[in-house]
């Protein structure tokens, strides 16, 4: 399936969809070859054009450093937040294998980083944020087909790992504000 299609389904048809991905054969590489690399690339672009090109807040080298680090950290954080879901799931009674963590958290980061779009304009940001929350949902929906988790317990596996995604930002947020934010107090 090609990724503007998947983006699409997941987005407006998430209970269908769901069991589609569950079934596919998939790896780690293919998926971010496929998947995750592309999407994941828009939040920090958007934000990039958005505050350094059209706004001008930062500078063009200051705003693509924070693109390049923001992209980086992304990356990581999907594979980080895919290894929480991989050993969540066995203990609510579903599959603890990688590939179809890395499915869930993936195609659930679809609507956060669809929303990445609205930071072209920085005042629509807020729609990203409730784009975001609509990811949530996605995880929900998703932890049942994907990570065979039972109907029953899917709140609960979708909650704690929330609770781990939680954690995952604060620590990614930590190190950018680490590495950009002298130079940010700087700039303002």
């Amino acid at each position: 399936m090609d990724l503007v299609a998947r983006a699409k389904n997941i987005l407006l048809s998430p209970n269908s969809e769901w069991p589609v991905i569950a079934g596919e054969p998939a790896e780690t590489g293919s998926l971010y070859k496929s998947y995750i690399l592309p999407m994941a690339a828009i939040p920090p672009v958007c934000g990039f054009i958005g505050f350094s090109i059209f706004f001008g807040r930062y500078g063009f080298g200051f705003g693509l450093a924070g693109l390049v680090v923001q992209y980086i950290l992304a990356l990581v954080a999907v594979y980080v937040v895919a290894l929480i879901a991989q050993w969540l799931a066995p203990r609510f009674g579903g599959s603890g294998d990688f590939t179809p963590a890395l499915k869930l958290v993936a195609y659930s980061y679809t609507a956060s980083w669809v929303g990445g779009v609205f930071l072209l304009i920085p005042f629509l940001g807020i729609l990203t944020f409730l784009m975001t929350l609509y990811g949530l949902y996605l995880l929900y929906a998703g932890a049942t087909p994907v990570m065979s988790v039972p109907g029953e317990r899917a709140i609960t596996f979708t909650a704690a790992l929330i609770l781990g995604v939680i954690v995952v930002f604060i620590i990614v947020g930590f190190i950018i504000r680490l590495l950009f934010g002298a130079a940010m107090m700087g700039m303002m």
